[in-house]
């Protein structure tokens, strides 16, 4: 059974989630949060499997939680709920360490494989999420542009890739692979320019719409 702590300002969402989580054997809600002030607490009391977190919260919001999960080195994967009209919030908790996002219509299918994804150390991004993302950045940002050829990465860049998608940093991913750091910040900016991005979170998004992670 995997423990799930849903964070979510609205009573009427966490009653919902949780009652379809109910539905299935495979996932129990273990603690329920109103804001991010009381997530901290709620994790050390009720040792959570993945954490399902809404952005758009008071007092303390969804990227704020994610910074004072970091701070406390907490490291429970993090499942952002959102709304279309977040962007820019998924893109800074993807920098945050969030390792998956999905719409709060999302289906309970899918959000069950979504939270194992995450519990087995993987993670989960929405693919109509991160096309519209990706979408606003290019649109947004001039120095963000779709390579006309991919130099191919490496089975090696790949995985690391993959980890940087999961939310690891440098120095988890060089322990998680038993390399130094300055091996892996130097293979972390080699990704960057195989994929002519110039930070994690385009190259997270790029690689998500090529195909390239999963």
């Amino acid at each position: 059974m995997i423990k799930v702590l849903l964070a979510d300002d609205q009573k009427l969402i966490r009653d919902g989630i949780r009652s379809l989580l109910a539905l299935s054997d495979k996932v129990e809600v273990v603690a329920e949060c109103a804001d991010g002030t009381s997530v901290i607490a709620s994790v050390i009391q009720s040792q959570p499997d993945v954490i399902l977190l809404d952005l758009s919260m008071p007092v303390m919001n969804g990227i704020q939680t994610l910074g004072a999960l970091q701070q406390a080195g907490i490291n429970i994967p993090v499942l952002i709920l959102t709304t279309f009209d977040e962007h820019e919030l998924v893109l800074k908790s993807i920098s945050c360490g969030a390792r998956g996002f999905l719409l709060k219509d999302v289906s309970l299918d899918t959000l069950i494989q979504a939270i194992a994804a995450l519990a087995q150390g993987g993670s989960w991004f929405a693919p109509n999420i991160t096309q519209r993302l990706l979408e606003t950045v290019k649109s947004s940002d001039s120095t963000f542009t779709m390579p006309a050829t991919l130099e191919p990465l490496t089975e090696k860049e790949l995985e690391i890739l993959q980890l940087m998608a999961a939310g690891y940093s440098n120095k988890e991913i060089a322990s998680a692979l038993y390399k130094s750091e300055g091996t892996v910040k130097n293979q972390c900016s080699a990704i960057l320019a195989k994929l002519g991005v110039r930070d994690r979170t385009r190259a997270v998004l790029l690689a998500l719409e090529l195909g390239l992670i999963s």
